[in-house]
């Protein structure tokens, strides 16, 4: 199947409000896509609806959807549907992140992380896609995962149960929607300077520690812009591509996971030796 132009095309975005969300959505209105945006938070959709709409970008609907609620997705969904029988592109960006070791994550850290990250999307995807097949015109179908949907990283259970989830989902539909000219594209960036950082949630952990400070800062060093992820994921719906990574690191780590196991298995070790160093108390 050839790439997919999103050139005058309708695009659905999840978490338009801030991050990669918000960067996709103005990538893709400056290549000319017909926007439909949501995100839980309204305020800072709206504030990006207007910057689109004064470059002279195009959103013709936007709504604040929590994609937990399931019948909101459902609700928004008609009203998309009310002004478009569907969608030329979907795109599930919206997500949160949440770390830990297993004897701090508590029961709500999993169900919440899950939720939002893997049941949202496939709410979405639910509402979206099967009118896509029945109008019959093809499409693009975007899932942004993680390098945690694909490795083990330390303290990412929760956060890995969803991305492996999700990107089970895109393998399935990357054969499943074939047939019907839609194609599917994972991405999974690594570090990405959005506001997930100064949020993310790490269990048990005093993020203000020296060592922990430490860490965030060498993550931070290592992060792309959002707004190159937006431009990885614009390109890899362009020329079809299933897997799209946004840095070098991650795409060598799968590389090194897939031909040369042990090595692989002894940095998650060392990664997680250190971790563990930074969040240990300061001794007396």
């Amino acid at each position: 199947m050839s790439g997919f132009d999103p050139r005058g095309k309708r695009c659905l975005i999840t978490g338009a409000a801030s991050g990669i969300g918000r960067a996709t959505a103005i990538a893709a209105a400056d290549r000319g896509a017909e926007l439909f945006l949501t995100d839980r938070n309204g305020e800072g959709l709206e504030r990006v609806v207007a910057e689109i709409r004064g470059a002279g970008g195009t959103v013709t609907h936007l709504a604040t959807v929590d994609l937990v609620d399931h019948d909101a997705v459902v609700a928004f969904a008609a009203e998309v549907h009310a002004l478009s029988p569907s969608m030329d592109v979907v795109m599930n960006i919206a997500g949160i992140s949440t770390w830990g070791r297993i004897e701090q994550l508590e029961h709500e850290h999993w169900r919440r992380t899950i939720e939002i990250n893997l049941m949202g999307p496939i709410s979405v995807l639910e509402c979206f896609v099967p009118p896509m097949i029945a109008t019959g015109h093809g499409g693009h179908v975007v899932n942004v995962a993680s390098v945690a949907g694909l490795f083990g990283l330390p303290w990412h259970a929760p956060y890995s149960a969803s991305k492996f989830g999700l990107r089970g989902v895109s393998e399935v539909l990357r054969f499943d929607l074939r047939k019907h000219g839609i194609g599917v594209s994972l991405v999974c960036p690594g570090a990405v300077k959005t506001p997930l950082v100064g949020t993310v949630e790490i269990v048990g952990v005093d993020r203000s520690s020296p060592k922990m400070r430490r860490l965030i800062a060498l993550f931070e060093r290592r992060a792309v812009s959002p707004e190159k992820v937006a431009e990885k994921i614009l390109e890899g719906i362009e020329k079809n591509r299933y897997m799209v990574f946004t840095s070098r690191d991650g795409r060598f780590l799968y590389w090194l996971q897939r031909k040369f196991s042990p090595p692989y298995e002894l940095l998650m070790r060392v990664m997680n030796r250190e971790l563990d160093r930074a969040a240990a108390p300061p001794s007396r």
